[in-house]
C-alpha cells in the first residue's frame, strides 16, 4: 500500500527530492524506515538520532497534526497523506 509524502520546497532543493514522493508503509514507523533507507538525507532533515520527529518539523497525518514526536505506531492506508513542514521562526 502506498502513501503519499508531500515535501515542501525548501527540502525538495536541499535533499534533492521531488514534491510527492509514494512510499510504501503501513505505519509511519516504516514510512521513517524507508525514508531512511531511500532518502537518507531527507530522514535526517526530519528525524534527529534518535529517529524522534525534530522539534521544528511538524507532520500532518491526512489533515492531523501530528503533535508526538515519536508518532512511528501510528497506522497508515492506501492513499493517506502526510504531509512535512518545517517551522519558520524569528523576529
Amino acid at each position: 500500500m502506498n502513501v503519499v509524502v508531500e515535501i515542501p520546497s525548501v527540502l525538495q532543493s536541499r535533499c534533492g527530492v521531488p514534491a510527492e514522493l509514494r512510499i510504501p508503509a503501513a505505519s509511519l514507523g516504516e514510512l521513517f524506515e524507508v525514508l531512511r533507507v531511500r532518502f537518507p538525507e531527507l530522514h535526517h532533515s526530519i528525524c534527529d538520532e534518535t529517529g524522534h520527529v525534530r522539534r521544528h518539523v511538524n507532520l500532518f497525518h491526512n489533515s492531523s497534526l501530528m503533535t508526538d514526536k515519536n508518532p512511528s505506531s501510528v497506522s497508515l492506508t492506501e492513499g493517506d497523506v502526510v504531509h512535512i513542514f518545517q517551522a519558520v521562526s524569528g523576529g
